[in-house]
Formats: structure tokens, C-alpha cells, sequence
């Protein structure tokens, strides 16, 4: 019987991990060979504790929890790349992003956890 509560616990994880339709995944070193084009916009969804202990410079910090209200801050039609620390708060993010209307989102897979 535990052996199906854990098939069911690890089937949910893949499930919350795989990326939201129509969103792309890149890995951090794909990324950041990009933060350089002004025609891309960058959003670090960490808290400001974990932003400001590191971050790329070229993303905005709008933690995921106020990202919703300030969506303003962003532009529907620009490429956005999204980044948290693993990877599980930007794939969130970027799927609200997309329910949004913005056209072209990507997550950084690994997030700064794979920064190098």
C-alpha cells in the first residue's frame, strides 16, 4: 500500500514540473549567452533576500507572489525569460505569464541553482 503513495507522490512532482503549454525551457547556459539582447526582458520571481544574496543583473526581481499585480511593469510582446532557484517558482510564474497573454515565455531550468 505505501508503495502506491509514493507512486502517486512522485507522479505529482513530474506532473508540477512539467513546463505549461506553450512555454519554452532553457537551460541557464542558453540563457545567459542572451541577457546581453535588449529586445528580451528578464524577471527573477525570488524573494528580495534571495535576489539581493545573488542575482544576473540583467533580470528584474518581482517576487512570484506580487507578480500579479504588477504585470504593468512588463511587455505582453517581449520574449521573457523567467528565473527563481530551482526552476519550480519560475515554471509558476511563466505559466501565468502565458495565461496573461504574453506570446513568448521561457523558463531557465535549474534556475540560479545552475547559474554559473
Amino acid at each position: 500500500m505505501s508503495w502506491i503513495i509514493i507512486l502517486l507522490i512522485v507522479a505529482f512532482f513530474v506532473w508540477r514540473m512539467k513546463p505549461a503549454k506553450g512555454i519554452k525551457t532553457l537551460s541557464a547556459a542558453e540563457v545567459k549567452a542572451l541577457t546581453k539582447d535588449r529586445t528580451k526582458q528578464f524577471v527573477d520571481v525570488r524573494t528580495p533576500g534571495e535576489y539581493n544574496s545573488r542575482h544576473v543583473k540583467e533580470f528584474k526581481n518581482i517576487p512570484l507572489n506580487d507578480l500579479g499585480k504588477r504585470l504593468d511593469e512588463l511587455d505582453k510582446n517581449k520574449e521573457t525569460y523567467v528565473i527563481c532557484q530551482s526552476g519550480m517558482r519560475s515554471a509558476r510564474a511563466a505559466g501565468m505569464l502565458k495565461k496573461q497573454g504574453f506570446t513568448d515565455v521561457v523558463n531557465v531550468k535549474g534556475g540560479m541553482s545552475a547559474w554559473q
